[in-house]
């Protein structure tokens, strides 16, 4: 689109992004944080979710700001490193004022990646505080194995055995003074397939005939299985941020219609056996068409999935992309 300029994410105003992790446990934390607050909403999908928070930011609700978001991996047990976040940010005196301190508002959704390195170390408080640390210290913001997209892992439908490396991923872009981008830990029931060239780019891949296998397709020949438990290590979360005038329906709105980057980019998306989330939050500043920010919601999430592919290495016994495509 020749309207429109990439850009960092780490550029757009207001927000600062950072990311905590153990390489060698396989999993991590990705925070965004708002010291002074940000309208939000948030769309949860998926069939298997794992939230803090969620029901603070539906548009009946008191709550109009929150001061973070993070989004961890480690199962439910990941939910933990929220609180790490939210007394780093109390700490700095960020969050809403109750008169004998500050609260902040840091809703979550976390990802399973359990069964990739050491099942015991989950992000907790410690690695959530690190996590906002690093994000207001503007450390680099890495992407594929960092943050939560380090123990991530996509294709799962035939086991470990088949399936290949997901990660983070992060795009943002620029037009006509409206800055929006995507943060997105990709750990996929489906396959990643590249809307624009029709490529698939990771899911479930036969190493010794090094082929991918359609899960679409297998999935229908398994419908009379009964073996949906089976797949059940899976969700892709993410955050948008920009600086889009918006009502907090509004937030919510735009979040769920990004869900359609993930549609787009996922296949298949949205199932039982994922927690897929999207937060959507906003410094409020730039008045703008709803529709083509919707569109552009879905864009940035639809490249921020294929970046946390194209970004991460393999690891854990998980095949990447990268290595895939220089072995062909």
């Amino acid at each position: 689109m020749k309207l429109v300029r990439e850009l960092p994410i780490t550029s757009i105003a207001g927000f600062a992004f950072g990311n905590a992790e153990n390489e060698k446990a396989g999993t991590g934390c990705t925070t965004v944080v708002c010291e002074q607050g940000a309208r939000a909403g948030v769309s949860v999908q998926g069939g298997s979710p794992g939230t803090r928070e969620t029901d603070a930011l539906q548009s009946e609700n008191l709550i109009d700001q929150v001061h973070g978001v993070f989004l961890s991996g480690g199962s439910a047990f990941g939910l933990d490193a929220g609180s790490g976040v939210m007394h780093e940010l109390e700490k700095r005196e960020i969050g809403f004022d109750v008169g004998v301190t500050k609260v902040p508002i840091v809703p979550g959704a976390i990802l399973f990646d359990l069964t990739v390195g050491d099942a015991n170390v989950r992000p907790d408080q410690q690695m959530g505080k690190k996590a906002a640390q690093n994000a207001l210290q503007g450390l680099p913001f890495l992407q594929g194995n960092a943050g939560a997209g380090m123990g991530a892992s996509v294709g799962k439908l035939l086991g470990p055995s088949t399936a290949m490396k997901g990660g983070l991923g992060h795009y943002a872009i620029e037009v006509d003074g409206l800055k929006i981008g995507a943060v997105i830990a990709v750990n996929s029931f489906g396959d990643i397939v590249d809307p624009t060239t029709g490529e698939r780019m990771a899911g479930v891949y036969d190493r010794e005939e090094q082929r991918f296998i359609d899960s679409e397709r297998v999935l229908v020949e398994h419908m009379n299985r009964n073996e949906t438990n089976r797949f059940s290590e899976n969700t892709t979360i993410g955050i948008i941020t920009c600086n889009a005038m918006l009502s907090k329906p509004q937030a919510n709105k735009l979040a769920a219609i990004a869900h359609d980057g993930f549609a787009r980019t996922i296949k298949p998306s949205h199932m039982f056996v994922d927690g897929d989330t999207l937060f959507a939050m906003t410094t409020n500043e730039v008045k703008v068409d709803l529709n083509a920010l919707s569109y552009l919601a879905c864009y940035v999430v639809e490249r921020a999935v294929l970046a946390a592919v194209k970004s991460a290495d393999s690891a854990y016994n998980l095949l990447s992309y990268s290595d895939i495509k220089k072995g062909r």
